[in-house]
């Protein structure tokens, strides 16, 4: 099967390309500068420069590949956290979520494409009603992360209605993907936020990568929530995280201080959150995880 991922060279994309490459597929990854072509290169994929908020770079990309599947991982998170400015801190990752999607989409009708599988989200953004943990047939909070949120909405809603499968990740960690949040946790500026009730659902990069090779095999529709076995409050998964880290344990703080210091959502996060079940993806697409708990995960990759 011909593969496009778009946004080969993050943190997921370079490690869901290899599992592609491995499974026999023949795969074409986008790179946002020629800099980083040799990386995907290595990775066993053909390489092209895309620029996903252009539609003609978007178009000619998709045109020169000829793909069965197109595989959306466009985001552009990088730097240390900035939850109290999270509209400043996601305003790419938003416009890839909403204009880059838009792309895409249209690439893939104009060139006959079929399928496409894209990049949600679904660790502490649940809808912040009933019990703490969420399946697909519960809606997202809509107003958890500002635009984020709206932006989430219309990938979601843009996907499915092409026919497509919507993965909602849960909060990524693995090679490269929490680093800036390891090193607050060692500065002790990643604190707990009053009774640290709040759940999240994390997942590691491998096991994110291969439920999403499963779900552009078996041409997925509809949404998935793609999460570890252990949905979990702040004030659990947040002092292992740092004992793992061996840092000394994080700080707790007020609410009234941390929506002063961190923002809303920060707080909305650590106090409100509600995680996710993965039962559906279990049972539809087969999925197992090499890392079924945070636990396990955090400990072997901080070692």
């Amino acid at each position: 099967m011909r593969v496009f991922v778009a946004g080969g060279t993050g943190v997921l994309g370079r490690r869901l390309v290899p599992q592609l490459v491995a499974r026999g597929h023949q795969v074409t990854a986008t790179a946002t500068n020629v800099a980083k072509l040799a990386l995907l290169e290595k990775m066993g994929a053909d390489g092209i420069v895309m620029n996903g908020l252009d539609a003609r770079s978007v178009g000619e990309a998709v045109a020169t590949a000829q793909p069965d599947v197109i595989v959306h991982q466009m985001t552009a998170i990088s730097g240390k956290p900035d939850f109290k400015n999270f509209d400043r801190w996601f305003a790419t990752t938003n416009r890839l979520r909403i204009e880059g999607t838009d792309h895409l989409l249209a690439a893939a009708e104009a060139t006959g494409v079929a399928h496409v599988v894209a990049q949600s989200y679904a660790s502490w953004n649940g809808i912040r009603q009933g019990g703490w943990v969420k399946t697909e047939e519960d809606p997202l909070d809509p107003t958890s992360t500002g635009q984020g949120a709206a932006a989430i909405r219309h990938l979601e809603k843009a996907v499915i209605h092409a026919g497509g499968a919507v993965l909602r990740y849960g909060a990524l960690y693995g090679p490269g993907a929490t680093d800036d949040q390891v090193e607050l946790v060692r500065k002790r500026q990643y604190p707990v936020v009053g009774s640290g009730g709040g759940y999240s659902s994390w997942v590691h990069l491998d096991d994110a990568a291969s439920a999403t090779v499963l779900a552009a095999e078996q041409k997925a529709t509809g949404v998935f929530n793609i999460v570890d076995d252990e949905p979990a409050p702040a004030r659990e998964w947040l002092p292992y995280l740092a004992a793992c880290a061996g840092a000394k344990p994080p700080m707790r703080v007020p609410v009234w201080l941390a929506r002063i210091l961190a923002g809303e959502t920060a707080v909305t996060m650590m106090t409100q959150g509600r995680g996710f079940s993965n039962a559906k993806a279990k049972r539809e697409l087969g999925w197992t995880l090499r890392y079924p708990s945070w636990r396990k995960g955090f400990k072997e990759e901080l070692a």
